[in-house]
């Protein structure tokens, strides 16, 4: 089973997919790249309130619109959750955990701005979900440039692994995450990796990848 634990391909829900016509185009892709399976994360942060409701609407016009197409891809409905104030706190009180593969929730850290969690501390946040039985699953950490080594180390003795980006192989985001997510993958930390695709650039840069370094 090939599955794409991060993506952004439910339509008019977040900085992803803009309309059942992308949503179709970047499904096509990842099953054109050989996956089985595709989560389908879009962000709960304090620019997009997604709550289950909404998400559900949108992943059910993609899967209907799949099955109309012929396209034999199994998409499942999660979220990508940013730590921070305006979101996280509510998505614990209304438990709008929505687990991939029945474990993990992909716990994101702002890009470059870790002011923004406020007086959110990730590992207590880690804690928390693996009171309940789940996983925490930082996504793309190559990324958080403000995030040394030793702080991701302590993030993985606190219980979280790490699910870095195809995209950081690929140079989508440049050289410097290119040699972060090198370096992560040298000391052993990744377990999983996503797609994290938003748009046809993604899909233009990823296909290229993906056509010499297959699934």
């Amino acid at each position: 089973m090939k599955i794409d634990y991060h993506s952004h391909i439910l339509p008019s829900l977040d900085d992803g997919a803009v309309n059942i016509e992308d949503s179709i185009i970047l499904a096509k892709a990842q099953l054109d790249w050989g996956f089985d399976r595709v989560y389908c994360t879009p962000h709960i942060t304090s620019a997009h309130r997604n709550t289950p409701e909404t998400i559900r609407g949108a992943f059910e016009s993609l899967q209907e619109s799949l099955y109309k197409t012929g396209y034999n891809l199994d998409i499942r409905m999660s979220a990508e959750y940013r730590l921070v104030p305006e979101t996280w706190p509510e998505v614990l009180k209304k438990n709008w955990l929505m687990p991939i593969e029945d474990k993990y929730i992909l716990m994101e850290l702002p890009i470059s701005k870790p002011h923004e969690m406020g007086d959110i501390k990730p590992v207590e946040e880690f804690k928390k979900v693996i009171s309940m039985g789940l996983t925490p699953l930082l996504p793309h950490p190559e990324r958080y440039f403000y995030l040394s080594y030793d702080e991701l180390n302590r993030f993985i003795d606190a219980g979280a692994v790490i699910q870095s980006n195809y995209g950081s192989l690929a140079g989508l985001y440049g050289d410097q995450v290119f040699q972060r997510v090198m370096d992560i993958s040298k000391m052993g930390l990744i377990s999983h990796f996503g797609t994290d695709l938003h748009n046809t650039h993604y899909v233009k840069v990823l296909s290229e990848w993906f056509a010499t370094n297959p699934l």
